[in-house]
């Protein structure tokens, strides 16, 4: 019994160390991420607030502003949309554009939250956080943590 009476004083200031050092970790990268989404947020803001968005705020942290609602053919998570497109980053730099027809749910999750607002006919302007973008990998010029600018015009629905 004695052996384990002089040992567990060690052990247990050795863990609580341990432990206070891992509970320090967690706070600052809880502290870090909450830096990261913040920054991300004040800069879809702030780029709203540049060009004129009157922009309201979804649940899922993207911004919107529908300029035209469209009619009353709204696409599904598995519609096929057909939709004409301009992508910008936060700096004004043109990463994409163009028309395309996909299923809406093999797309960035930004727009399966952002497409479905507006009908066939619609156009909105959206800008997502990363994490609903192309996420810290990035892809071709979008940069990993890059919070992302769409204007979408949706033309058909299947």
């Amino acid at each position: 019994m004695n052996i384990f009476t002089s040992k567990t004083p060690k052990n247990i200031g050795f863990l609580s160390i341990l432990a206070v050092f891992a509970m320090i970790l967690g706070i600052f990268t809880i502290s870090s991420c909450s830096k990261s989404g913040a920054s991300e947020q004040e800069q879809m803001v702030t780029f709203a607030k540049a060009h004129s968005i009157n922009y309201t705020t979804d649940p899922s942290g993207i911004l919107y502003e529908i300029i035209t609602p469209g009619n009353s053919t709204h696409p599904g998570a598995t519609s096929s949309i057909t939709v004409t497109y301009t992508g910008l980053l936060m700096n004004g730099n043109q990463f994409d554009a163009g028309t395309i027809t996909y299923p809406l749910n093999q797309l960035i999750p930004g727009w399966g939250i952002a497409v479905p607002k507006i009908g066939v006919g619609g156009e909105i302007k959206v800008l997502i956080p990363s994490s609903l973008g192309y996420g810290s990998g990035g892809a071709g010029s979008i940069p990993g943590n890059a919070p992302l600018y769409f204007d979408i015009k949706l033309s058909a629905v299947k």
